[in-house]
């Protein structure tokens, strides 16, 4: 068979060139599917130019960082990205899992939300640890949540750290996996 270096396998790509407008299609294709904050969509953008940088070698990264910034800036004036209202709806649905203050500060400072927005939030929102702590023991049925009820008095210590390891006040652990059986 001649060889024909136009013929692509089954298992190769054509690689499309990138310029700002096909970026900016990734940006708000992304963004049509997730929500996002804008740390998160440079992550995605700069890893998509990351990935072409290392298959073309003559691109120019230095350019197409510039286009990061503006493409960003743009989805921020259309309102398509908005790192406070994005943080208001992950906060809402961490706290309505029972997830404790410190994992959701994390996970917020892991998607480049600024600490600030993050305090200001959960100053505004009625966060009850207890209430949160309970929610987690109840989806990981431990404590008075356990299947089996003679094991409870076997697994308490393990039931406690798990509660300490997620994130919740020993106190509150040893409250929430010593009550009576069933008190949500």
């Amino acid at each position: 068979m001649p060889e024909n270096n136009n013929i692509l396998s089954n298992t190769q790509k054509k690689i499309r060139k990138m310029t700002k407008k096909r970026l900016q299609n990734i940006a708000l294709y992304y963004l049509k599917r997730f929500d996002s904050s804008t740390s998160n969509l440079r992550q995605v953008l700069m890893r998509r130019l990351a990935d072409y940088a290392q298959k073309i070698t003559d691109f120019n990264k230095e350019e197409a960082y510039l286009w990061v910034d503006e493409i960003i800036a743009y989805c921020q004036e259309l309102g398509y990205i908005n790192d406070k209202r994005y943080a208001e709806f992950k906060i809402d649905n961490y706290l309505l899992a029972g997830k404790p203050k410190p994992y959701i500060k994390l996970k917020m400072r892991q998607k480049g939300i600024a600490e600030n927005i993050v305090d200001e939030i959960l100053q505004n929102k009625d966060f009850d640890e207890e209430k949160a702590a309970i929610k987690f023991a109840v989806r990981k049925r431990i404590g008075p949540w356990r299947k089996n009820k003679e094991e409870r008095l076997a697994f308490r210590a393990k039931d406690v750290a798990a509660l300490v390891r997620a994130g919740f006040s020993y106190d509150t652990a040893q409250s929430v996996i010593d009550m009576e059986e069933n008190n949500e």
